[in-house]
C-alpha cells in the first residue's frame, strides 16, 4: 500500500499504459482521479473519479481541477500519461499535425502542471511525465513526435527547478516500444504482422516490447515516497533501446 491515503490524477486513463498505471495504483491504495477522451471508462472503479474531456482545452483544464478540489481538497500525484503519435516524414508533415504533435504532447502537459501545481499540499507532491524514448533519440519519420516529447522532458526538467522549494518533485519516465492495444493494432495492419514484429524487437537489446505493466511500475517508483531525492530525472524503460 505505497500510496495509501495519497490522491492521484492520471491522464490517459483509458488504455495501455493509462490502465496499467489505474490498476496499479489502485491496489496501491491510491485514491484516483481519472481523465481521457472515452465518454465513459467501464475499467474505472467504483471510488474513481472519472471526468472525460481534452486537455488541449484550457477550460476543460481548470474545471478538471475545480472539480478536483471539491471533490478531494489536494492532490499529490499527477501522472501526465496522454499523447498523440504523428508520424510520417517531416516535408510531408502538415502544419495541423506539427501543432496536434506539439498541442497533446507537450502543451496540454502545461497546462495540467500550470493548474494542478497548486492544488498539491503544503507537503509537497510528485508530477510524472510520460516521454518517451524518441524524447532521447531521433527518428526518422517521427521528427515531430520526437521534438515535442523532447519538449515534454525539458518542461519536467525547469519545472523540477522551479518547484524545488516546494518539494514538488517532477521527473519523467520514457517508454520504449510497449505492447499497448494502439501498438498491437498498428503491428497487425503490416503485411507480415509476425515479421515486423521480430524486426523491432530486434532493435531493441532486450529483444522484446515492455508491457504496461512494466512502465506502470516504474511510474509508481517515481510517484511513491521510495523516490523522495529524485527530481528532475528522466528514466527509460525501454529495454537498453537508449543505451546505444
Amino acid at each position: 500500500m505505497r500510496l495509501e491515503k495519497v490522491t492521484a490524477l492520471v491522464t490517459g486513463a483509458s488504455s495501455g499504459i493509462g490502465e496499467a498505471v489505474s490498476a496499479r495504483f489502485r491496489r496501491e491504495g491510491a485514491r484516483l482521479l481519472l481523465t481521457g477522451r472515452r465518454e465513459q471508462l467501464d475499467t474505472a472503479g467504483p471510488e474513481d473519479l472519472y471526468v472525460p474531456g481534452d486537455l488541449n482545452d484550457e477550460a476543460f483544464v481548470e474545471d478538471l481541477a475545480h472539480r478536483a478540489a471539491e471533490a478531494v481538497g489536494t492532490v499529490d500525484v499527477v501522472v501526465l500519461n496522454h499523447g498523440l503519435q504523428v508520424s510520417g516524414p517531416l516535408t510531408e508533415t502538415s502544419y495541423e499535425d506539427a501543432r496536434n504533435a506539439f498541442d497533446s504532447n507537450l502543451l496540454s502537459a502545461f497546462l495540467v502542471m500550470k493548474h494542478f501545481a497548486p492544488l498539491m499540499p503544503p507537503a509537497g507532491g510528485a508530477f510524472v511525465c510520460v516521454s518517451s524514448r524518441l524524447g532521447m533519440v531521433g527518428k526518422p519519420n517521427e521528427v515531430l513526435y520526437s521534438a515535442a516529447k523532447g519538449g515534454l522532458i525539458m518542461l519536467a526538467k525547469g519545472a523540477a527547478i522551479e518547484w524545488a522549494p516546494r518539494n514538488i518533485r517532477v521527473n519523467v519516465v520514457a517508454p520504449g516500444l510497449t505492447a499497448t492495444p494502439i501498438i498491437e493494432a498498428s503491428f497487425q495492419r503490416r503485411h507480415d504482422p509476425e515479421a515486423y514484429r521480430r524486426e523491432r524487437e530486434a532493435q531493441i537489446p532486450l529483444q522484446r516490447l515492455a508491457t504496461p505493466d512494466e512502465v506502470a511500475d516504474a511510474i509508481l517508483f517515481l510517484a511513491s515516497s521510495e523516490s523522495s531525492y529524485i527530481t528532475g530525472a528522466v528514466l527509460p524503460v525501454d529495454g537498453g533501446y537508449t543505451a546505444f
